[in-house]
């Protein structure tokens, strides 16, 4: 429950912040955040602790708490949270809200040679193809294209695609997605980029290419991402001890 309690703090203090509602750009201290979300001092602790680590809040001895400006300028749609999966619909989020998904293409073709070596399989697996559009309301941003073994998930339909795969795998079938490898980079669009995702001929994509596993180790999916280059934005937080 306590830790249930800390991550209900960090989402509506990062909703606050990103309302503006911090207008001098420092927190309130422990003890008053305390008092407004009536929870013990050592649930703030680890709230605020968790946001100084992820670079958007930064202390500052005999001071205070502040917002990071740089964090608050460059929020990105990536905000994958502790003990999530890493599925795009429960970790992409932009003001708060989740991506839609129309599913574009659902079919079962035989596994290529590439595919057969990145899934590990045989010569005779199948696996689906699925193409995904995903958009913030009007906005289309990313052109998701997965490759599932069908020996993993044989029941898998539209309606399930239509939602969060990864989280239908942990509530109905006790799998988890809990490891990635993937590779970043930039992309020239292609005519469907630009269709799809309303990019003119001469603006580029950014790509997230690369292999999702289950926690047993099992290479679970193959995912190439192509996305609009406004929304593929990282933040990173270093210290040097």
């Amino acid at each position: 429950m306590s830790q249930l309690v800390y991550k209900q703090i960090i989402t509506d203090l990062k909703h606050r912040i990103f309302a503006g509602e911090f207008s001098s750009m420092r927190l309130p201290d422990e003890r008053t955040l305390s008092e407004a979300y009536q929870v013990s001092r050592s649930s703030i602790k680890r709230a605020l602790s968790h946001m100084a680590n992820d670079g958007i809040i930064f202390k500052k001895r005999g001071s205070g708490t502040f917002i990071n400006p740089l964090y608050l300028k460059n929020e990105s749609v990536f905000n994958y949270e502790e003990s999530s999966n890493l599925g795009v619909t429960d970790n992409f989020k932009m003001n708060g809200k989740r991506p839609k998904i129309k599913v574009l293409t659902f079919e079962v073709i035989k596994a290529t040679p590439e595919l057969q070596r990145d899934l590990f399989l045989g010569n005779d697996d199948f696996v689906y193809k699925i193409i995904r559009l995903r958009s913030f309301s009007s906005q289309p941003f990313m052109i998701e294209t997965g490759y599932i073994p069908i020996k993993i998930v044989p029941e898998l339909s539209r309606q399930i695609l239509e939602g969060s795969l990864f989280n239908y795998l942990q509530k109905e079938r006790n799998l988890a997605v809990t490891k990635s490898f993937l590779s970043v980079f930039a992309d020239p669009s292609t005519k469907n980029d630009q269709q799809l995702l309303k990019l003119k001929p001469t603006e580029p994509v950014g790509v997230m290419e690369g292999i999702f596993f289950l926690d047993n180790g099992t290479p679970f999916e193959f995912s190439s991402m192509r996305m609009h280059y406004k929304y593929l934005k990282f933040n990173s937080f270093m210290t040097v001890n």
